[in-house]
C-alpha cells in the first residue's frame, strides 16, 4: 500500500480549473451556496440550507473549531516601501499555540516575508500615535522563511491582541482582490474558537448557527476538535510523485472527553472538511502508535508514511482508547500534537464514513484526499461541478461525499 501511494503520478489528480471558475467573493448568504451530493456514486444538487434534508440521519459531525489569526503584518522600510511579515507558527518545538498567542511583550514566530530584500533596517515598526508600537526583528534567515522577533511597547497586550489590531486576514494566494471589512467575517465559521490557522478550515464556512440547530433537532449531533491550517495547505504538489512531496505538518488538539465520545461513537463519523477529516485519521495512527509502541516511538508528530508502516489491524475504538491511554499515563486532558498525514488513493478510512468538503486546487494533496475517499469517481464529481455552474475552492460551493 505504501509504494503505491507513494508511485501516484500527480499528473493523473489535476483537472483544468478557469479562473472564472474561483469564487472571489462568498455567497450572500452562508447558507446559500451549491451543495453536490454524491451518494453510491450517483451525483445530485441542492442548496447548502438542505444539507438537513440530505444528510445520513445517522450522521455524526465533527467540526474544525480553530480560529483564522490576523497573521498577515504589512510594515513600511524607511523609505516607505511595504514588507510584508506572514506569521506561520510561533518559534520552538512543541511550543502551544494558545500560549504563544497569549504572550506579552515579546514573541518569535516562523514567517514568510515579502520584500526582504528591501529590509536593511535593524527593525521595522508600526506605531498608532498614541503609545502602541510594535517592532519587528529579522533574527535569523531560514530555508525560505525567517525567524521574527516581534516586541511591543503596549505591554499588557497579548500577541492576539496585537495581531487584531495591526494584522490583516490572510485571503488565500488565488483571491487576487483588495481585503473588505466583510472578509473578517466571512472568512471565519461561525463556530471558530481556538485561534491559531492561517487559512479557515473552509468547508464550515457554509454553517449557520440555525442549520446546526436544525440537524440537532434531527439527532445529529456534533463534537469539536482542533486542527491550525498552516500556509502549505496551498501548496500544490510540485513533483513528479508523491514519495518526493514534503507534506506540511499541523497541529491538532483534541480534549480527551472528545476522544472517548468518538470511541464510542457507532453513528456514521463525518468530518466537516479535509482537516477534521485529517484530524481524525491523525488521532487513529498516533493511539496506534501507542499501542505498538517501542522506545524510540515519539508521540509528538506523526509523519509522512507512518499510517502506511504502522499496524493497520486495530479497531477504531482500541486505537482512541490507546490514545486516551498514553493521556493518562501523562495526566493530560488534551492531545497536542503536530501530523503530517498523507490521505491519498490507497488509504483506507478508519474513522470517517463521509466527508463534508468545498472543491479543491488541481495537483493539491486535498484533491488526493478527495480520490483516497471516492476513487476515479472524483473526476466526475469535478466535471459535473465544471459543467453546472459550481464556485471552486475557499469562497466557492460545497459538496457531501458518503462513500
Amino acid at each position: 500500500m505504501k509504494s503505491q501511494v507513494q508511485n501516484l503520478s500527480i499528473s493523473d489528480f489535476t483537472y483544468d480549473l478557469p479562473n472564472e471558475k474561483i469564487a472571489i467573493k462568498p455567497a450572500s448568504n452562508r447558507s446559500e451556496s451549491k451543495l453536490l451530493v454524491y451518494n453510491q456514486q450517483q451525483i445530485s444538487e441542492t442548496i447548502f440550507d438542505q444539507l438537513p434534508q440530505v444528510i445520513d440521519p445517522n450522521s455524526h459531525l465533527v467540526f474544525n473549531n480553530t480560529k483564522v489569526v490576523q497573521a498577515r503584518i504589512i510594515f513600511q522600510n524607511r523609505n516607505g516601501r511595504d514588507i510584508e511579515i506572514f506569521c506561520l507558527e510561533p518559534h520552538g518545538e512543541g511550543v502551544d499555540l494558545s500560549i504563544a498567542m497569549s504572550t506579552q511583550k515579546s514573541s518569535q514566530w516562523i514567517c514568510l516575508v515579502g520584500g526582504a530584500k528591501k529590509w536593511k533596517e535593524e527593525y521595522l515598526s508600526i506605531s498608532d500615535g498614541k503609545g502602541f508600537e510594535l517592532r519587528a526583528y529579522l533574527t535569523q534567515r531560514l530555508e525560505g522563511e525567517f525567524l521574527i522577533t516581534f516586541s511591543w511597547v503596549a505591554e499588557d497586550l497579548t500577541f492576539s491582541e496585537v495581531l487584531e489590531n495591526v494584522g490583516r486576514i490572510p485571503l488565500p494566494p488565488y483571491i487576487k482582490r483588495e481585503l473588505t471589512d466583510s472578509d473578517k467575517e466571512r472568512y471565519q465559521t461561525v463556530f471558530a474558537k481556538e485561534e491559531g490557522s492561517v487559512a479557515a478550515p473552509t468547508a464550515g464556512l457554509h454553517f449557520t448557527n440555525e442549520i446546526i440547530s436544525e440537524l440537532a433537532q434531527k439527532s445529529i449531533q456534533s463534537s469539536q476538535i482542533t486542527l491550525h491550517v498552516g500556509a502549505g495547505t496551498f501548496k500544490p504538489v510540485s513533483s513528479d510523485t508523491m514519495k518526493d512531496h514534503p507534506m506540511h505538518a499541523e497541529w491538532i488538539d483534541v480534549k480527551i472527553v472528545t476522544l472517548k465520545e468518538l470511541a464510542e461513537m457507532e453513528k456514521r463519523i463525518t468530518p466537516v472538511g479535509t482537516t477534521s477529516m485529517r484530524t481524525l485519521e491523525s488521532l487513529y495512527w498516533f493511539g496506534v502508535k501507542w499501542l505498538s509502541r517501542t522506545e524510540e516511538t515519539s508521540m509528538k508528530e506523526l509523519m509522512m508514511w507512518d499510517a502506511y508502516d504502522l499496524p493497520q489491524h486495530y479497531s477504531k475504538k482500541e486505537a482512541l482508547m490507546g490514545l486516551v491511554d498514553y493521556l493518562k499515563s501523562q495526566n493530560k486532558n488534551r492531545f497536542i500534537a503536530k501530523s503530517r498525514l498523507i490521505i491519498a488513493p490507497g488509504y483506507t478510512p478508519k474513522i470517517c464514513g463521509a466527508l463534508i468538503t468545498n472543491f479543491h486546487q488541481p495537483g493539491s494533496t486535498l484533491l488526493l484526499l478527495v480520490a483516497a475517499l471516492i476513487g476515479e469517481n472524483w473526476e466526475k464529481v469535478y466535471d459535473y461541478a465544471l459543467e453546472n455552474h459550481f464556485r471552486f475552492l475557499s469562497y466557492g460551493d460545497s459538496n457531501y461525499l458518503k462513500f
